[in-house]
């Protein structure tokens, strides 16, 4: 916490994730019923952490350079905030939103600037994670401007945390580090079989989180409540409300220590991917950013998903399909869902910093055959 509070020059508050701080800002700024913009593409459990607060999604037309919000194509004045995304650690394009309540969800972020500022202190709140550039396994951290504001969403804080449990403190730490272990060592493919086999991967029928409609309705009736929404919010991270023991605080300041370390390495793979035909055009627009991701844009994605996956690497970060086919009903759809359908069926998100192990399969992929409108 201490490194972003020094990157941001921001009061900052402690959280056992992201999505918690996400909740937190938006029911701290926005009132329930408001409109609130936001990137057709996003990890599921954005949206329902929206719906909570209470909030309508309205679904922006997505930008194919760089899969954020287009600001060319959308009508602010029709919204009350905006939410950005920053996909990958390409920044939204944050300046265009000026005079609007403005949530950053900087987790895929915490490294990169726009202007010379760092992503985070534009709007009212910046929300990180702690498992993305650090690989803490969990954790985040709100950054406000005001100290009243700080105070205020402390208490919300504690209002909502719940037990925590010292034996799934322990099983997360060693989890993540089991996960570092195996990068670094080039185990990946067996890990991935061994964590199948023993059934410590969720299951996926689908999508990642059932949308559960009927059940969806009855929980909007008592927004802006959070925890009716826990069974859709909590995917893959059970505990991401409870209180974390001294030995997970202890490991998130050790990992977020090494973020700085990593940045020249993280740095080289950025500039070596940007090289392909495949890359993302937006990546080119500046090569000093140390992204979370790298995205390319392939024509068979799932082929190469799994062409890498023989070869020792993993693909994650995937998030299709896009809200307006996910939660039709729930939203204010996009005025054109094709660029993020296109997006979400072609994106493959890549590790700048372990770039040398992905290349060889990466250099013989060809980009789509066809843009976003056909």
């Amino acid at each position: 916490m201490k490194r972003i509070a020094e990157r941001t020059d921001r009061h900052c508050l402690s959280l056992p994730s992201n999505r918690l701080g996400l909740y937190l800002a938006l029911r701290h700024w926005c009132t329930p019923g408001q409109r609130l913009l936001m990137s057709p593409i996003s990890a599921d459990e954005i949206l329902f952490l929206v719906l909570a607060a209470g909030l309508l999604p309205v679904i922006a037309p997505l930008s194919p350079r760089d899969g954020n919000i287009d600001t060319s194509r959308v009508d602010l004045a029709g919204v009350d905030a905006v939410l950005t995304t920053n996909l990958y650690g390409l920044p939204d394009d944050v300046p265009a939103f000026a005079g609007k309540i403005l949530i950053e969800d900087v987790a895929h972020a915490m490294e990169t600037d726009l202007g010379g500022r760092p992503l985070g202190t534009f709007g009212q709140a910046g929300v990180f994670s702690l498992s993305k550039h650090p690989s803490a396994g969990s954790g985040g951290v709100l950054a406000v401007e005001h100290e009243s504001d700080l105070k205020a969403l402390t208490r919300a804080r504690d209002a909502l945390l719940v037990p925590g449990s010292l034996r799934a403190d322990m099983l997360s730490v060693a989890t993540s580090m089991a996960r570092q272990a195996a990068l670094k060592l080039d185990l990946v493919r067996p890990a991935l079989a061994l964590a199948r086999r023993l059934g410590l991967m969720e299951p996926r029928d689908g999508y990642r989180i059932p949308l559960a409609a009927d059940r969806l309705k009855e929980a909007l009736k008592q927004v802006p409540v959070l925890p009716p929404f826990d069974p859709w919010v909590r995917a893959d991270l059970h505990h991401y409300r409870a209180r974390r023991s001294r030995l997970v605080r202890w490991y998130q300041a050790r990992r977020v220590a090494r973020v700085p370390r990593d940045r020249a390495r993280r740095l080289a793979g950025v500039q070596r991917l940007a090289e392909l035909p495949t890359v993302a055009p937006a990546v080119l627009d500046d090569l000093s950013r140390p992204l979370f991701r790298v995205p390319l844009l392939v024509r068979d994605r799932d082929a190469a998903i799994a062409e890498l996956e023989r070869g020792g690497v993993s693909t994650g970060y995937l998030y299709d399909p896009p809200y307006d086919d996910y939660a039709p009903g729930f939203t204010d759809p996009s005025p054109d869902p094709l660029p993020a359908r296109w997006w979400a069926r072609h994106v493959l998100p890549v590790d700048p910093m372990y770039t040398f192990r992905s290349l060889p399969v990466l250099s013989r992929l060809e980009p789509p055959e066809r843009g976003p409108h056909g």
